[in-house]
């Protein structure tokens, strides 16, 4: 009875066995999957890198002021005690 319990099964969803291929046939499906790939034109490769260097400037700058801010509320606390 114990024994029906702690039999061993198999996994309910074993992966099929995996095949191996040649280095050959690993380029070519690189190549294949590569032309399939959408590439950004130029202009959207500019734009995209102009509006990051524009975001990380204003980013910086609000982290810039944050920083400022917590630094003199930390220095007036110290200055109570």
């Amino acid at each position: 009875m114990a024994d029906d319990r702690n039999a061993a099964k198999p996994p309910a969803s074993a992966a099929p066995a995996k095949t191996r291929t040649s280095p050959g046939e690993f380029i070519r499906q690189v190549r294949t999957e590569a032309s399939k790939v959408v590439w950004p034109t130029r202009q959207e490769t500019i734009t995209t890198a102009i509006f990051v260097g524009i975001l990380t400037v204003i980013l910086s700058l609000f982290f810039l002021g944050i920083d400022s801010v917590f630094g003199n509320v930390v220095e007036w606390l110290l200055t109570l005690a």
